[in-house]
């Protein structure tokens, strides 16, 4: 793929790393899609969930960058249980907080650097063009800051009118529940089954 990739003009990289980064997170990211969701249901408040969705992308565009770079190395094994861990913490949250806590934007930001070295490996899966770098880790950024609001936004529009049903509290707790005990397992199986 590096050598299709490379043969291509900025127009074309820049159109093929969106879609590889919104990809990425919609429809093959089930992580990163339970990652946002907990972000979602920590609030239904769009302007906070966008700050941190952005917090988010602006820590792992930093350390996707520098691990491209070979800056930063951390090896999966490291990177993976932690991103699975850290799903889990923000589920976890939800249950503990009756909203969303000051201190949540900073929480995923440093998320987000552990994120980033877990995209860092998929890009070197992918392959980028040595010659056409900067075009395309920024689309891929911007791909998947793409996909994470489209999910922001489809479950805004869906569940916001409900945030003062009487059940919606209920339907906070269970996903979050969901999310946690499956991102557990994942932290399980990225360490202890993994062995």
């Amino acid at each position: 793929m590096l050598a299709e990739v490379s043969e291509q003009t900025v127009r074309d990289v820049i159109g093929l790393y969106l879609q590889l980064g919104y990809t990425h997170i919609l429809p093959k990211g089930l992580d990163h899609i339970l990652f946002v969701l907990a972000l979602f249901f920590a609030s239904t408040r769009l302007k906070p969930l966008v700050w941190q969705v952005s917090a988010f992308t602006v820590a792992h565009t930093l350390t996707l960058g520098l691990a491209t770079l070979g800056l930063v190395t951390l090896p999966g094994a490291i990177v993976e249980p932690i991103i699975a861990l850290s799903i889990a913490f923000v589920a976890v949250e939800n249950l503990v907080f009756k909203d969303m806590t000051r201190w949540r934007p900073l929480i995923v930001f440093v998320f987000g650097l552990f994120h980033g070295l877990g995209f860092a490996g998929v890009l070197s899966e992918l392959g980028l063009p040595a010659g056409q770098l900067v075009p395309a880790l920024l689309s891929f950024n911007v791909g998947v800051e793409l996909g994470q609001l489209t999910i922001v936004l489809a479950c805004w529009l869906a569940l916001h009118r409900f945030r003062d049903a009487t059940w919606y509290p209920w339907l906070v707790r269970i996903v979050s529940v969901g999310i946690a005990l499956i991102a557990l397992w994942w932290t399980l199986e990225r360490t202890v089954l993994a062995a």
